[in-house]
């Protein structure tokens, strides 16, 4: 890492096996490369998308990091890589989701990488957790917080609560 940091916003998801475990072990895994500054609660959140599939567990992860948002990203598919993530099915089942939602206040638009997360304005499995951690996070393209995001959000999807990270 260089000696600039950067704050990020990192959501995860899994769906398979032991969803718990995953988020835990992606967490452990993610600690050699973001400070971590604070973690969401547990959710327990209704698949998006048209594939049958179970439920999911999402967190967000608040911290700063001294990689580039490009180097970010093969961290992180590493991570999804190593616990055995498969891309066999757009927005299918897997072990392990890890997002960049959020990087300070810069906006990257590739057919790699979009930042802020291309859909996390309309999705209450990110933005329940995200309000948790970053409510007060002014999203750099839309020019609101996260807060104002959530409150604006129209639920079409389920969101409980897991469990708790106090």
């Amino acid at each position: 890492m260089d000696s600039t940091t950067h704050s990020v916003c990192i959501g995860l998801g899994s769906n398979m096996d032991d969803r718990e475990a995953n988020l835990r072990e992606a967490i452990d895994r993610l600690r050699p490369l973001i400070v971590c500054e604070a973690l969401s609660d547990i959710f327990e959140t209704e698949p998006v998308g048209s594939v049958e599939q179970g439920w999911f567990l999402n967190m967000a992860l608040r911290g700063t990091t001294g990689l580039e948002p490009f180097d970010l990203l093969a961290a992180l598919q590493g991570i999804e890589e190593a616990m055995g993530r498969t891309r066999l099915i757009d927005k299918g089942p897997r072990i392990i989701d890890v997002d960049i939602l959020l990087y300070s206040s810069t906006i990257v638009r590739t057919k790699e990488l979009t930042v802020p997360h291309p859909e996390l304005h309309c999705r209450a499995f990110v933005l329940t957790p995200l309000t948790q951690i970053a409510p007060d996070w002014l999203h750099p393209v839309l020019n609101k917080t996260v807060q104002q995001l959530s409150d604006e959000l129209q639920h079409d999807k389920a969101v409980r609560i897991w469990t708790r990270n106090a």
